[in-house]
Parts: structure tokens; C-alpha cells; sequence
């Protein structure tokens, strides 16, 4: 079984490890964070494939076990015992989650976009959609293409729907064509491969490392209410759930989301500052 992953890094200093969702590669990641971090020195971003998407060979990965085990392979040689950041999107925040409790001494911070929660879909604690601007001309003239590429429009105008089609067609869509959905589908379609054979909801594996965790109110595939239990799991946790978010947050930001992934910065600067102190007390 291979272990390599393909990655791309970008700036030096502190490694931050990106994981991406399902389906998706680490260029995505790049589209929403790259902003944020390319003006906060000192950071260096890696940005990874995981089996089967990207540039990344599926190199028959079987279920998310695989996944996680290859992840922890590439931190073990390409980050060793050193110590790092760590951010998760949507199936990568679930995975996220795992690299934290097997690495908790060395994940300095750890945040969580749109998390998956609960991997089985007829579990997950979901909305049924309805729009908060509903603008019914607009989608009747829309093409059959877009309506297809867009699905559900949460914020029915026409600024709305040119950002959120431009990410799409950007960032979406290349990535599920560059994905091997030959062995990727089957994954999903079972769930007990789409899922950890191990718990991560065990109140002995809390973290207590700076966390960010950013939910879309509106999120119609993992919701956000399945996440109000990580709350125990991580004391130094920001909780946030946005109004007028979707799973593909941001979409059109004003500015909230980059504000708290840098205040997630600033937090993790603090705490790495204060266990650095408190090691050389104690010797």
C-alpha cells in the first residue's frame, strides 16, 4: 500500500496540514484560505491530495480507515515529531478530527469547516431547504445547464448566483472530474466504509488546543446542529454557525470568515507562547 500523497506547499514557518473534502483536492482549499493566509507570515501551508482525488492515486484505497492510516503516513515522514496546525473541510474535518486525537501532542490548533459528523446519511440532523431570498423569475430563466451545475440557490439574486456559479465551475467541478469516482464511489455508498471503525466522540479524547468550528445554518448536507456536541469535546473552541451559509461556505464573504480563521491564528499564537513558557518552567 503506498503511503504517498501528492501536496502543495506554499510559505514557510509553522506547518498548517489542509485536508479537503469528498471529492474535492487541495487546490479548493487554496480558493477560500489562500487569502487569509498569504497575508499572515510565517505559516507554512500544505496543502494535500487525499487517495483518489487530485493528483493523488487512489492506489486502492477501501474505506476512510485507509484514508486516515496514509494521512498519518505523510505526517510521519513528511512532518515527523514536530508540531503543526491543522484544518479539515467537510470529510476532511471528520478526518481532521482523527489526525488530532492520534497527533493531540503535536496539533498546535485545529479548524473545522462544515465538519462531517455523522457519516451515515439517514442520521445526520438536516433542514429541509427553503431559500432566504426567493426570486422566482430569476430561476425560471436560469439554463437547464446552471440549474443542474447550482442546485439549490440559497440567496436567489443575481450577484448571488454569479459567485456561487463561478466556484463551482472553478473549483467544484474540476475537482470531481480530476477524482477516480470508480473507487471513490463505492466508498461512499457504503456506510461502513465511509466511516471510522473507531469512535471519535469518547469524552477521554477531548482536545484543548486552540479550535475554530464554522457551520452554515443552512448547510443542507451535514447541517450543523450533529456539531453542537464537539463543544464538550474541545474547551478552547470557537463555535460559530452562519446565517445564510451553505456546505459551500464561503460563497459571497463580507469579510466574517477570514476575521475568524485570523482570530484562530492569533488564538494558537497565544497558546503555543504560554506551553512554551510553561515547558521551560518545568524544567
Amino acid at each position: 500500500m503506498s503511503s504517498t500523497l501528492s501536496a502543495h506547499e506554499i510559505g514557510d514557518g509553522l506547518p498548517v496540514l489542509i485536508i479537503h473534502g469528498w471529492q474535492m483536492e487541495g487546490k479548493a482549499e487554496e480558493v477560500d484560505f489562500e487569502p487569509i493566509f498569504s497575508n499572515t507570515p510565517g505559516l507554512r501551508r500544505i496543502y494535500v491530495d487525499l487517495p483518489g482525488m487530485g493528483t493523488t492515486p487512489a492506489n486502492d484505497v477501501k474505506d476512510l480507515d485507509d484514508m486516515y492510516h496514509r494521512l498519518g503516513q505523510f505526517i510521519d515522514s513528511r512532518l515527523g515529531k514536530g508540531r503543526f496546525l491543522l484544518i479539515g473541510s467537510s470529510c476532511g474535518g471528520y478526518l481532521a478530527r482523527a489526525i488530532a486525537q492520534k497527533y493531540i501532542d503535536q496539533v498546535d490548533g485545529l479548524l473545522l469547516r462544515v465538519p462531517l459528523i455523522e457519516p451515515n446519511d439517514s442520521t445526520r440532523d438536516l433542514d429541509a431547504f427553503r431559500p432566504l431570498v426567493a426570486n422566482e423569475q430569476l430561476m425560471s430563466n436560469m439554463s437547464a445547464e446552471d440549474k443542474t451545475l447550482l442546485g439549490n440557490v440559497l440567496v436567489q439574486t443575481p450577484a448571488y448566483v454569479e459567485t456561487m456559479k463561478a466556484k463551482y465551475e472553478g473549483v467544484y467541478v474540476p475537482a470531481v472530474n480530476a477524482s477516480d469516482t470508480t473507487v471513490l464511489d463505492p466508498i461512499r455508498a457504503d456506510a461502513q466504509r465511509y466511516q471510522l471503525s473507531f469512535s471519535l466522540d469518547e469524552p477521554s479524547a477531548k482536545f484543548f488546543a486552540p479550535t475554530l468550528v464554522v457551520c452554515g445554518r443552512q448547510d443542507e448536507s451535514v447541517g450543523y446542529r450533529d456539531s453542537l456536541r464537539l463543544l464538550d469535546l474541545y474547551p478552547r473552541s470557537t463555535f460559530v454557525v452562519l446565517d445564510r451559509s451553505t456546505h459551500g461556505l464561503p460563497i459571497d464573504d463580507n469579510g466574517v470568515f477570514g476575521a475568524l480563521v485570523r482570530d484562530w491564528i492569533f488564538r494558537v499564537h497565544e497558546w503555543r507562547i504560554r506551553e512554551q513558557e510553561t515547558s521551560e518552567t518545568s524544567q
